[in-house]
């Protein structure tokens, strides 16, 4: 018997965008042989079922059911395709444990972490991973630039601490241009992280559970073709991503082994996909942050490294899928 699943998008965040794309690639390649796919619209008018033919219907929040062609469905499992709260931070991962509905992404507690950049890299650092020094900031307690850059050195990012897209992100590389970014990256989110740049090659890498092991993804080198890798240069074309990095295989080895290091040490569920700066100079990789619903867009990092590995997205979504069962 196929199992139902509902193919969860949408958000309440600016990255709701590139969830309905991240959507529409997951859904067109499900193997519908072996999944009866139902598309769930959360956004801020409400909880939708969005039926093939474009009708939608209401979400029964009491145990996540929906009516479709007349009949009560309920759901095997929840295939997370929502960037952003409340699908990225662990809000719904809670509502669906407490509802016993297996799920493709992180729980909530690895999520709402790994939400928190600051608390993330705050983790991972204390385990022993290599991390940039920062400086976390509230809005309700104001700081200086001129603090802050008695603690950290020139060039910094400035990204807002919670959410992705590199939305609200800025690189700062002169201490009269720092205030400015601050306010912008407020203009996000209530927290920020100001985090000392890194000088090194960008990696990228998935990783997921498959079959009770920890895979990596073939390693994504991205070169931005603007000073950092920001939303533009994620998604609108301005940066160049080479899938499999060249890069020697003794690098490759480090950022491996990084990526499965901290997939473990965070607990992690389903696929994650985690950035790093390798500094040849330490001839390290520094972790940068954990993304635990990555895009899937025809666009997304993901999905080309899906394919430098050999796989159809339907035997790797197949697989992601009947991961959540165990």
């Amino acid at each position: 018997m196929k199992k139902r699943i509902a193919l969860v998008t949408g958000g309440f965040s600016g990255e709701a965008a590139i969830s309905y794309k991240s959507a529409i690639t997951v859904g067109n390649n499900l193997d519908r042989e072996k999944f009866d796919v139902y598309k769930i619209d959360i956004n801020p008018s409400g909880w939708f079922y969005e039926a093939e033919d474009g009708q939608r219907s209401v979400v029964n929040k009491e145990d996540f059911s929906i009516l479709a062609n007349g009949h009560n469905v309920t759901f095997d499992a929840v295939l997370m395709c929502m960037h952003g709260t409340p699908g990225e931070d662990g809000k719904l991962q809670g509502y669906f444990d407490m509802l016993n509905i297996p799920y493709t992404s992180c729980d909530a507690a690895t999520s709402a972490l790994s939400f928190n950049k600051r608390y993330t890299v705050a983790v991972a650092s204390f385990a022993g991973i290599r991390v940039a020094k920062s400086v976390h900031l509230f809005k309700h307690t104001p700081v200086a630039a001129s603090t802050l850059l008695t603690q950290l050195q020139l060039p910094v990012f400035v990204k807002p601490n919670n959410g992705g897209s590199s939305i609200g992100m800025s690189k700062v590389a002169k201490g009269d241009e720092l205030e400015s970014a601050i306010g912008k990256a407020f203009g996000e989110d209530d927290q920020v992280l100001v985090e000392e740049h890194i000088k090194g090659r960008e990696f990228t890498i998935g990783v997921f559970k498959h079959k009770g092991s920890i895979i990596t993804l073939p390693i994504t080198e991205v070169i931005s073709k603007k000073d950092f890798f920001d939303y533009e240069a994620k998604y609108e074309g301005m940066s160049e991503e080479v899938t499999p990095a060249q890069v020697d295989e003794a690098v490759a080895a480090k950022v491996r082994h990084s990526a499965q290091r901290i997939y473990e040490l965070l607990n992690c569920r389903g696929i994650v996909r985690i950035d790093f700066i390798y500094n040849e100079e330490a001839g390290e990789p520094y972790m940068l942050e954990v993304n635990t619903v990555p895009g899937q867009s025809e666009a997304s990092i993901v999905p080309q490294q899906v394919k430098a590995m050999g796989w159809t997205l339907k035997d790797f979504y197949t697989a992601v899928v009947e991961e959540c069962f165990q």
